[in-house]
């Protein structure tokens, strides 16, 4: 066996870079799920910094080849967290300072490791009157942006590369399982969902792709309410949201997320923060009440780190209500999204783009929703 050489260890494999991505698959079951049930969990907290190391890296990639992002042009967005750690990622290894506009609901820990990884951490100190916490800090990035003539933003929310940037995560899906029936993915930004189901149903016509919300997110057409769940839900209305895509929508509440986070830690030792709490606690569901044979995925965006202080922090689970028990064992029902507010694990079929039909308006602007 030769020894390793310098060209070797510079290589595109052994790079920062390379790090992203061929994250693992766990089949999840018992206690979510029967026994001969079941989902398969892709693990993106694997990742270095989760399931946003991808769109982070392609974004800042793509935006270099345009010419939209100069060398050592500054990165400036708006992040609760985890593209944030992404986007520190892409900054060290493309060579830009990265500023991340958040506010004070991040973790004091992730606020730490960003500065840590060499990003500036800014914080709003007031939500927006209207569009909450999420419009505050977009409102703060464009402040910056005029401040730094040479900056450039990623915009989440809106910008195509995002989708992009999963094509890889569904060929890897593809390659692992061969076969897939249901996609469950939550929904914030829209990036994954939207990226990975557009490549699955191009191999797979039958694709089922069932959407996670959180209680008071917008998204799927309810009223923006305060949000205490980081990483999924919005308050403003993502155009990267592929609502055409959906063959129906949850909305999950913060305490069923912590019971399932909890449940997935002590049964198959993986676990994660909101995201895949919310997802499991679907997932499961969907594993219960299909035929076994049924191929299902589910997407884990991150791993439990960051929420030690929250998800898995008895004291603070008590503070916010959030030990009240296992969630009911199936879902409420609405017809549409517009028939009722949900305050617990809801399901619907009818998924609509809430900005294509009447809204309204002061309904729709109560709140101070997170990403």
């Amino acid at each position: 066996m030769h020894p390793l050489t310098a060209n070797d260890l510079t290589s595109a494999n052994s790079s920062l870079s390379g790090l992203v991505g061929d994250t693992p698959l766990l089949r999840v079951a018992e206690p979510l799920a029967p026994a001969g049930h079941g989902f398969w969990a892709k693990l993106e907290g694997f990742n270095p910094g989760g399931i946003k190391d991808r769109p982070a890296l392609h974004m800042v990639e793509r935006a270099r080849a345009r010419g939209d992002l100069c060398p050592g042009g500054m990165i400036i967005e708006s992040t609760s967290g985890t593209l944030g750690l992404g986007l520190a990622l892409a900054g060290m290894v493309y060579g830009h300072p990265v500023t991340l506009v958040t506010d004070p609901g991040l973790e004091s820990s992730m606020t730490r490791l960003l500065t840590a990884y060499g990003a500036r951490v800014n914080v709003v100190s007031e939500p927006h009157p209207t569009g909450g916490w999420q419009q505050a800090r977009r409102d703060r990035v464009t402040q910056l942006q005029e401040q730094h003539p040479d900056s450039w933003c990623p915009d989440q929310y809106n910008n195509p590369d995002n989708v992009a940037a999963y094509t890889p995560l569904a060929l890897e899906l593809a390659s692992q399982l061969g076969h897939i029936d249901v996609l469950v993915c939550s929904v914030g930004t829209g990036g994954h969902s939207a990226g990975v189901s557009r490549v699955l149903r191009q191999l797979y016509p039958d694709l089922q792709l069932v959407g996670v919300d959180t209680v008071g997110s917008t998204i799927f057409g309810q009223p923006a309410r305060t949000r205490l769940m980081r990483g999924l839900g919005s308050s403003i209305y993502p155009r990267n949201v592929a609502y055409e895509n959906f063959s129906e929508v949850h909305w999950v509440a913060p305490s069923e997320a912590v019971w399932t986070c909890r449940q997935l830690a002590s049964s198959h030792y993986a676990t994660g923060g909101w995201s895949v709490g919310a997802v499991a606690l679907v997932a499961g569901w969907v594993a219960r009440t299909m035929p076994a044979d049924t191929r299902i995925a589910a997407i884990f965006p991150d791993g439990p780190q960051r929420y030690l202080g929250t998800v898995y922090d008895d004291h603070y689970c008590e503070a916010h209500g959030l030990l009240d028990g296992p969630p009911a064992v199936e879902p409420e029902v609405v017809g549409r999204p517009e028939e009722k507010e949900v305050t617990r694990w809801t399901r619907c079929t009818t998924v609509i783009d809430p900005v294509s039909v009447p809204q309204d308006a002061e309904a729709a602007s109560d709140g101070e929703g997170r990403l």
